[in-house]
């Protein structure tokens, strides 16, 4: 495959970034990976399975902290409106995606630089039904469902253990239902099964990277370099696109 390299290497990196901070692994590796894959379906096709892969196993061994009644309502929500976006994937031209996943990025990256300590969902009905909305356009459109999940389940769990549980049962089973429907729509193709050999790789080395710096440097400091990231390179795929 011509971008094998380039996958591998970028899988690194976006599993490292998310050793650490717990999420963000559809943001860092979406900045670069629809340049690399066929089509943008094909791209967020290939980051849902490689994310679904990395929560396999922290989703199987937390899997005693998950309260099903407060996971359920934002992930069938998301569900049905992630489902929605894909089949809408067909229809979008992909310069037009490319332009819009710049803006998200951007926004995305100024909300955690300024508001992400400042602004905490409920644990109520509307507020579980309007994060499972945006989470599933976000995952839908651009393979990134996290950020308002986290936001969810940080202000609804009483502790790391039960928020780290929630959250990765929340992207495994979404990226499960995602990527049915990506098979549904033709995204997941051959081209991506290849990448995903390469890419898994990628995914394994990061992870163990990430674990170690982890346990080493500040994280707050380092989730500032990363949104700083985010920004920039939503900046150059919109000036790009």
């Amino acid at each position: 495959m011509e971008h094998a390299v380039s996958i591998f290497l970028l899988c690194i990196v976006s599993a490292f970034i998310f050793r650490i901070t717990g999420f963000g692994f559809g943001i860092v590796i979406m900045t670069v990976l629809p340049y690399l894959m066929p089509s943008y379906g094909e791209a967020t096709a290939l980051s849902g399975l490689l994310a679904l892969s990395m929560s396999i196993v922290v989703a199987w061994r937390m899997r005693h902290y998950v309260t099903w009644s407060r996971l359920l309502p934002i992930l069938i929500c998301f569900s049905l409106v992630s489902c929605v976006a894909i089949f809408m994937l067909r229809q979008m031209n992909d310069v037009l995606l490319r332009k819009i996943l710049g803006v998200a990025l951007m926004l995305i990256s100024l909300y955690f630089f300024f508001l992400s300590e400042r602004i905490r969902f409920k644990t109520t009905l509307p507020y579980q039904l309007g994060a499972g909305i945006i989470s599933g356009f976000m995952g839908g459109f651009f393979g990134m469902q996290g950020p308002p999940a986290v936001l969810y389940f940080i202000s609804s769990e009483p502790d790391k253990e039960h928020y780290l549980a929630m959250l990765q049962h929340y992207l495994l089973l979404g990226n499960i239902i995602m990527t049915i429907a990506r098979w549904r729509n033709g995204f997941v193709t051959p081209a991506v099964g290849l990448a995903y050999i390469y890419g898994i790789g990628g995914v394994a080395i990061g992870a163990a990277m990430g674990a170690w710096v982890f346990k080493r440097i500040p994280g707050a400091v380092f989730r500032k370099i990363v949104y700083g990231f985010i920004g920039i390179s939503g900046l150059i795929i919109l000036l790009r696109a």
